[in-house]
This record gives C-alpha cells, structure tokens and sequence, in this order.
C-alpha cells in the first residue's frame, strides 16, 4: 500500500486517541500501585497481555531469541523499572516526560548500527532535553528523587534498546509480536517480585487490589498493549514514521495534564519549564529533518 505524507483525518484521530491512552496510562498505573507493588503489578501486566490473546493471535515468524530480548527489555527493563520509580520516587505526570528520553537513546543506538555522525541540531535537541532533566533534579519538593529519575531514564534506554530488537525483526504483525513476547517478561518479573517484595507482600497486595485496581490491571494489557500498539503498528505501515513519530510528542501533555487533572499534580513554573525544554529537544530532534527536507526539496524544484 502506498504510504502517505500526511494523516487521513481517521488515522489522525486513532493517532490521538493512542497518545490519549499512553498519556492518561500514567495516572492509571499510579493507582494500581496503591495496591499492587511494582514488580508484581509489572508480572499480571505482561502476563494479561499473553493471555488470552496469544490463543487468537499466531506467533510471528521470528526467532524466539528475539521475542524474548524484546519482552525482557520492554518487560523487566521499561516497565518494571518505570514501576518502581513510580511507586514512590517520581510523579505520574513527570514520569511521561522523562520517559521520552527514549527518543534520543533510540537515534543513538541507530547511528551506532549505522555508523552515522551526531549532527549539529542533535546536539543542540539533546541539550536542551538534558536542560530540561537538570531542572527536574535541582527541584526537591517530592516530585522526583535522583533514584526515581535514574530509575526513568533507564527504563526509557531499554525502550529504546527494545526498539532496535523489534527492528531486527522485520515487518511483522506488532500486535502478534508484543502479546507473544509478553510471555518472556513474566518469569524474570514474577522472580524478582518474590525476592524483592515477598510473597506475603504479592498476596496481601492480590487480596486488598478493587475493581479499580484490576481494572487498571487489564487496561494496561488492552489499552495500553494491544490496543496503543497494534493501531500505532498499523499507522507505521502505512505512512512514513516521519509522519507519525512526532505525534508521540503528545504523550507527555496527556500524562502531566491528566496526572494535574486526576491526581491533583501540580504544574509549578519550574515543570512547565522543564516540560518545555525536554520537549523542545524532542521537537527539534524529530521535525527538524522533515523541515530540511522540504526546504530542499523546494529549492530543487526552483
């Protein structure tokens, strides 16, 4: 199918309503957390997203190695990290924030394949995003610990490591691909819950969890996994990632506005500074290529 240059008013609208659902999923793992702890809230995701959709989906012709580099990183590696930060140690809203750090981990993983150099407007993106960073860790009212932020921006270089395992694979059927790696990031999860949080603490947790919580259980599996990444797979088939990359840009202004909204959050002047450096970065790092491009592009056709 060819591939568009710009978004189809639908495809725009199933973009947002993927951005909408990754944003506002900060605010719906910070209440399953009131319950559950982190590593264990991270084994019932991953093994709700396995089951029972790998009974509907077929394994994706790729090499088990693979799945299961993906599932550990995106697993054990991006969320049971984020998790854990956000227990106790970052906000929901600053969380997708600092997560986007990914953005860059990803471009640099791709030049080291590549062999390609950092550009000059790279760095000035990564440093107006490590700006953005350093003004979160000068501020000490509770919003991020250094452990918690470390805690994020590792999560966000296994995401981005995860990325290129998922490349390596080739064009495959996404969602197939998520929900059957899925299975890889239970054992190692399920194992660490139990050393590190006791099982007393997974059964306590299991017995006191609400509707609310188990509800926040399943939607990180279906509207989180199976819904955010198979329409978000699907939109990469069909347009460049040029196209649809930038709209990502958008997680962060549905996760602090809803954490402020929900969770009563505050946006002090120094968040919204940060917002706006680490954005900045992210902005520039993704669309200032597509600006480039189009410039030449005319100048050729002059």
């Amino acid at each position: 199918m060819p591939q568009n240059a710009t978004l189809p008013r639908l495809h725009l609208l199933l973009a947002l309503a993927v951005m909408a659902v990754w944003g506002t999923n900060f605010v719906v793992i910070k209440l399953a957390l009131a319950h559950l702890p982190p590593l264990w809230l991270a084994t019932l995701r991953f093994a709700c997203a396995f089951l029972p959709a790998a009974f509907f989906l077929k394994r994706p012709s790729v090499p088990l190695t693979n799945l299961a580099a993906y599932g550990i990183l995106i697993g054990l590696g991006q969320f049971g990290l984020l998790f854990l930060a956000m227990k106790s140690d970052i906000t929901p809203g600053l969380a997708s924030l600092v997560v986007q750090i990914q953005v860059f981990f990803t471009i640099a993983l791709s030049m080291r394949l590549t062999g390609e150099r950092v550009r000059g407007f790279q760095w000035v993106a990564l440093a107006l995003a490590t700006s953005g960073l350093a003004v979160i860790l000068t501020h000490s009212d509770g919003s991020a610990t250094p452990l918690g932020l470390g805690l994020v921006v590792t999560a966000a270089f296994c995401w981005s490591s995860g990325n290129m395992v998922s490349r390596a694979a080739g064009k495959v059927d996404m969602l197939a691909y998520v929900v059957w790696a899925s299975i890889f990031a239970v054992p190692p999860l399920f194992i660490l819950a139990l050393l590190f949080e006791g099982a007393p603490a997974l059964i306590a947790g299991a017995q006191d969890a609400t509707l609310t919580t188990w509800a926040a259980v399943v939607w990180q599996a279906v509207g989180n996994t199976m819904f955010g990444y198979g329409v978000w797979g699907w939109l990469l088939a069909r347009h460049p990632a040029a196209t649809v990359a930038p709209m990502a840009l958008l997680v962060p202004v549905f996760g602090m506005g809803a954490s402020a909204l929900y969770l009563g959050e505050p946006l002090q002047g120094w968040k919204l500074l940060a917002a706006a450096l680490v954005m900045g970065g992210l902005a520039l790092s993704l669309l200032w290529p597509r600006y480039t491009a189009k410039k030449m592009a005319a100048n050729g056709r002059q």
